[in-house]
């Protein structure tokens, strides 16, 4: 017993030891970094920074703050209604509605930028259909700058309010509703006085994780920006431009902005999860006037084919021929030959390999390290587990261009960390930035899995003689293979879609099909990035079907 407790112990220890190396070592660095000046240390780089007659970036940091602001107010007026019209209605073709209106999450940022680009900019199909359909000399409206950035945020992120507030509807107390009503309560007095209060937790939460999640925004930003300064690009060009101490100290703003989110979020989560139902809900109510179904029908069929216009339009033009769409108002010219190329051509197939590859490294890495420590910590077996915790959870708040400047900081020459060996510039440098940026998801859903486990079965099994493997085989592993399951597979897919800081960590020998994407683009070859945003869609479609087969077979 005394060995297998060393053993526990050691591997602890080591545990405790790749965090402290992956995770807290690059934040310090970056920190210890920001202060350094040619002198010695000092706060140079933070007083040029809230320079606002010289310098741009408090100028970048407005403009994240009001892009923030602004995408989650839009998030929430999409995406809070619809739930409500999906909770309290009963609308026709409802279950495919739902499945359509999640179809923001399949889409990885950068390819969701893509599509907006190829449907709603100037050149894009439907402003220019517009234009021909009305016989005008311009397009009537299309999306650049800033409003690009908040729509293509608002589409993204109402998931968010619309999933949050679904939850809290379906959690309401319809006996509370009803004694409202039937004490003469007005349908806004129910909605101020009863309804709000219910679902506030939830919409609250919804917010703060849509601001963060739009303070942290790279993709949109880098592509419709433009002459606006925002944070995470200004990030990127400071890097770029070679002036890496602002790139330092603009990271360690941001992450310090992030923390703070990341504690309010944690607020509203834990009174969102605290908000228990106490009676049974209201059943939806139905549209029962024929005009008024077939109004509901129409709008229903609208609101649909809008959500599936961006991937419907990416599905068309990943069948452009290369340089045939300049001045048509449609593309005329289709091929396969872009998906050949992904099939046959080793060259085009390289970044789709590179994303496989380093994917599933970092997501091997995700779930060795997240299993063992859900496991000690939901069995509160070791010292160190809030600390480990903390650790775990640091890099769900920073954005992945923090991350990305943290590991050029603290890589870029050879540590004893990396065995004397640089890292920037190397294959594995990716890899472990996706480890870092993915591993709190495989963590939750691994310790949510674990506290439902009941320990007596573990113990009854080594009661009974079973060892240590043979436990983890039989019992653990399986009652905790669902949690696993739907951890890993999240963590691959945003592994395979990593535009943020593949941008800033990527060499051409290992560049992933997000940067792929990107550099078609440059190239005007419209039809080959399309294919690689669809291929990435496909193959994020196909795992998460997967994982939800296998979690029904479970």
């Amino acid at each position: 017993m005394s060995q297998l407790r060393q053993k526990i112990s050691f591997l602890q220890i080591g545990l405790l030891a790749v965090l402290v190396a992956s995770i807290l070592v690059p934040m310090l660095h970056l920190l210890v970094q920001s202060f350094r000046t040619d002198g010695g240390f000092g706060l140079q780089h933070y007083l040029a920074f809230f320079d606002a007659g010289r310098g741009v970036s408090m100028q970048a940091l407005w403009g994240s703050v009001w892009v923030s602001l602004l995408s989650t107010l839009f998030a929430a007026l999409i995406g809070a209604p619809l739930a409500f019209l999906f909770e309290r209605f009963e609308l026709p073709f409802k279950n495919l509605l739902g499945a359509i209106a999640i179809l923001p999450v399949v889409l990885p940022p950068l390819v969701g930028v893509v599509a907006f680009m190829f449907l709603l900019s100037e050149s894009g199909i439907l402003p220019r259909l517009l234009q021909a359909v009305l016989h005008l000399d311009r397009p009537p409206f299309h999306l650049s700058g800033i409003q690009a950035v908040i729509a293509v945020h608002a589409y993204s992120f109402y998931v968010y309010f619309f999933l949050f507030t679904r939850a809290a509807l379906k959690r309401l107390d319809g006996a509370t509703i009803e004694a409202a009503r039937s004490l003469g309560a007005s349908s806004l007095m129910v909605f101020r006085r009863v309804i709000f209060p219910q679902i506030r937790p939830a919409f609250s939460a919804a917010a703060v994780l849509v601001f963060m999640i739009s303070m942290a925004s790279f993709s949109a930003p880098f592509i419709f920006a433009g002459e606006t300064r925002i944070l995470t690009v200004e990030i990127y060009n400071s890097k770029l431009q070679g002036n890496l101490s602002m790139a330092i100290t603009q990271s360690v703003m941001l992450a310090a902005i992030s923390l703070l989110f990341l504690g309010l979020a944690l607020r509203g989560e834990r009174r969102f999860l605290g908000a228990a139902q106490k009676g049974l809900p209201l059943p939806p109510r139905a549209i029962r006037s024929p005009g008024a179904r077939a109004v509901a029908a129409a709008l229903a069929g609208l609101a649909g084919l809008m959500l599936v216009l961006p991937h419907l339009t990416l599905f068309l033009l990943s069948f452009v021929k290369n340089g045939t769409w300049t001045s048509q108002l449609l593309p005329d010219t289709f091929t396969l030959e872009n998906y050949w190329n992904l099939l046959r051509d080793p060259g085009v197939a390289e970044p789709v390999v590179n994303s496989l590859k380093m994917a599933a490294l970092a997501t091997l890495g995700n779930v060795g390290v997240a299993v063992a420590l859900a496991y000690w910590n939901a069995r509160g077996r070791w010292r160190w587990g809030s600390f480990s915790e903390i650790l775990v959870m640091l890099p769900w708040a920073i954005p992945g261009t923090v991350i990305a400047i943290a590991l050029i900081v603290a890589f870029n020459q050879p540590r004893w960390l990396t065995f004397g060996q640089v890292l920037v510039g190397s294959f594995w440098i990716l890899p472990l930035a996706y480890f870092i940026r993915h591993l709190p998801v495989v963590y939750r859903a691994c310790h949510a899995a674990f506290t439902r486990f009941d320990p007596a079965l573990e113990e009854a099994a080594r009661s009974l003689g079973a060892g240590g493997v043979r436990v983890w085989r039989k019992i653990i592993l399986p009652a905790i293979r669902p949690g696993l399951l739907a951890g890993g597979l999240l963590a691959l897919v945003m592994s395979l879609g990593e535009f943020v800081s593949s941008i800033l960590l990527y060499t051409f020998s290992n560049r992933p099909i997000s940067v792929a994407i990107l550099s078609e683009i440059r190239l005007f070859n419209l039809g080959s990035a399309a294919a690689y945003g669809m291929f990435l869609t496909f193959l994020i479609l196909a795992i998460t079907y997967i994982s939800s087969r296998w979690g029904e077979l479970e």
